[in-house]
């Protein structure tokens, strides 16, 4: 794949034309960076250079700050929410407009199959989105109480600036859980996304830049260490709302804790997968793996723990390995590719690492657990199946974020529920069981921010988030757009 430099749309149709590659979108403006560093992309499925384009430094991400608190005394806060539901809607439907280009892009830098890419953006990305719009009036609406002294009418003003930090493995989807909520509470934002999302960003910012924002209200860096850590330490920002790992919140709150920010974090976790003894095999297969290989396994709340009845072990594993096995590994733009490589060589170094340290630990490979046949470039794993891991190795206790899933076996209904909770996370559960009813008890028990029954989930329609380690606070839903408030009282004497 050859890299053209060009001012028009990014389109994968033999060459990647790279809109803007020396500028960046800062408070609603294409701009040239203003450090000399760039930023090289390479392609997870053949480890080549696909396009070069500029590196956010520290400079730039001062001016993207500086804007927003500019934007924050202007007047996006102050317009009625339906002009700014509006703007929103606007930019949405640009993105929406653009959603297979941008899952082509995607495809390329991050290695996610455009079959999953196409599947996310439909049920995740804007599910998101068009839930926060149809529900901003609503979340936003001034109420009147009576009280002893007075009538208090109670409103929600928008938190200040807001600084989104955003993951590589599912950047459009969190545009809609974050950026569009905030936006609509009336914060600006500065939207810090991966390095690993920096072309597929550049179509956002595109979408972000024709929408019609106020000048300072929306910012797009696809920044590195430098960046981040000089726009988390900004004292202009009043909250970060962050998406990643548990390591990399707590070195967020160490760098911001003079300021004290608020903060929303999605954590991760270690979601199990309960299969009661009643469950229909062939009915659960199919939402089983897709939770738990979808995205190569590079999904927060993916099933990477299935918990199975000792009567019905052998049974299961052996239709999970079969499943597994014929998931096609593929280049992630072709249609029919289940399985595509993993983001980065860091990613695939540390699925070897975690696998190899299971075996170590006693745990039996059933299917997987190698570079597939034919792969010899880019960044493959084969989906990997694991058996006999004790409840506190590390396969079993810490996340791997990637294509591996390790089964675990319970005697009864209160062990399999143990075994669910044994672990530092709390993101995400399923329950398979032929009766509803009893799925439900099950779900209930489960300290997870959200279960689902017989699916895999969660629904970005409605508030997602964690509990334990794996984070605090909502996104999406009338919930997530509150995230990004103050209330206020109003008493009249």
């Amino acid at each position: 794949m050859s890299v053209v430099d060009s001012g028009e749309h990014l389109v994968v149709d033999g060459d990647l034309r790279v809109p803007h590659p020396g500028e960046l979108l800062i408070g609603g403006k294409w701009q040239p960076s203003v450090g000399e560093e760039h930023m090289v992309v390479v392609s997870p499925a053949t480890e080549e250079i696909v396009a070069e384009v500029a590196a956010p430094v520290a400079a730039d991400a001062d001016a993207a700050a500086a804007a927003a608190a500019e934007a924050f005394a202007g007047p996006w806060p102050q317009w009625p929410i339906g002009r700014r539901i509006e703007v929103c809607r606007r930019f949405c439907a640009l993105l929406e407009e653009r959603s297979d280009e941008i899952g082509l892009v995607w495809a390329v830098e991050s290695g996610i199959p455009v079959r999953w890419s196409k599947t996310l953006h439909r049920f995740a990305a804007r599910a998101a989105w068009q839930t926060a719009l149809d529900a901003a009036e609503e979340a936003l609406a001034p109420e009147t109480r009576a009280t002893p002294v007075g009538e208090v009418r109670i409103e929600r003003e928008p938190v200040g600036p807001v600084l989104a930090v955003l993951p590589y493995n599912g950047p459009l989807a969190t545009v809609g859980s974050k950026v569009v909520p905030a936006l609509l509470a009336g914060a600006p934002v500065v939207l810090k996304a991966a390095p690993e999302s920096a072309l597929m960003m550049r179509l956002v910012a595109e979408c972000a830049a024709a929408a019609g924002f106020p000048a300072g209200v929306l910012s797009v860096l696809a920044a590195g260490a430098e960046g981040s850590r000089r726009l988390v330490q900004d004292p202009r920002f009043e909250m970060i709302s962050f998406t990643g790992g548990p390591a990399t919140a707590s070195d967020i709150l160490r760098q911001s804790a003079d300021l004290l920010p608020r903060t929303v974090f999605e954590l991760g976790g270690k979601s199990p997968a309960v299969l009661l003894d009643d469950v229909a095999l062939d009915r659960a297969l199919r939402p089983l793996v897709a939770g738990a290989m979808s995205g190569s396994g590079q999904v927060c709340a993916a099933l990477s723990r299935t918990v199975v009845p000792r009567s019905r072990h052998d049974e299961i594993v052996e239709a999970l390995a079969g499943a597994y096995r014929g998931l096609r590994i593929g280049e992630p733009r072709a249609k029919d590719t289940d399985h595509g490589p993993l983001a980065t060589r860091a990613a695939l170094d540390r699925t070897r690492r975690a696998v190899d340290r299971a075996r170590e630990q006693g745990a039996t490979v059933v299917t997987g657990g190698r570079r597939p046949d034919g792969f010899d470039r880019g960044w493959y794993y084969e989906p990997t199946l694991l058996v006999g891991a004790g409840e506190q190795d590390d396969v079993v206790q810490q996340e791997v974020f990637g294509p591996v899933t390790v089964v675990q076996s319970y005697a009864d209904e209160d062990d399999a529920v143990r075994i669910a909770n044994g672990t530092q996370y709390g993101l995400a559960a399923s329950v398979f069981s032929a009766d509803p009813d009893r799925a439900l008890a099950v779900a209930r028990r489960i300290r997870a921010g959200s279960v689902a029954i017989n699916t895999f989930g969660p629904t970005m329609a409605a508030p997602f988030g964690g509990v334990k380690r794996s984070g605090w606070g909502r996104e999406c839903g009338p919930e997530g757009i509150r995230e990004f408030t103050d209330v206020k009282q109003l008493l009249v004497g």
